[in-house]
């Protein structure tokens, strides 16, 4: 009697993914809840960083599923809805950032970096290694050397 319930016990603990929550719901044409798999695939989870919203189990994300779909049932556009998430998150939320002054250096800096490397690469490349210059006493040693070599 004891093991049945320690099994069934254990198997009560082990199913606890079947409590978890599933979001459902009610769109009024096909059109309407491609757009909203399209959208929620689109946004970004703040938490997660690397998950769409359609793919976070975060609580904020099922927070932004939700306002998506209110907005959705509101009327709002694609662009709208994309736009509420910007102000309200900022464009982290998006897989595609605007390009606005703050983002300009991440969307320069590696050109920039580039073009400058090949500048210092060819100002390099074009000076001319200087000959040495020898003082008057070092040539001549340098002359004896150089018979002494012919000779042998």
């Amino acid at each position: 009697m004891f093991r049945q319930c320690l099994m069934a016990l254990a198997g009560l603990l082990l199913t606890t993914t079947v409590w978890a929550a599933i979001d459902t719901y009610h769109f009024s044409s096909v059109e309407q809840e491609e757009q909203y798999r399209e959208l929620t695939q689109s946004l970004r989870c703040p938490k997660c960083q690397n998950n769409s919203i359609a793919d976070s189990s975060a609580m904020i994300a099922a927070d932004m599923r939700e306002k998506v779909y209110q907005l959705m049932e509101q009327g709002q556009s694609r662009q709208q809805i994309i736009d509420y998430m910007v102000a309200r998150y900022g464009n982290f939320v998006t897989y595609e950032p605007h390009v606005t002054p703050s983002t300009l250096i991440l969307w320069l800096g590696p050109l920039l970096f580039v073009i400058g490397g090949g500048v210092v690469i060819f100002l390099r490349a074009k000076r001319q290694p200087q000959a040495a210059k020898l003082s008057g006493e070092e040539q001549q040693r340098l002359a004896r050397v150089i018979a002494e070599k012919e000779q042998q």
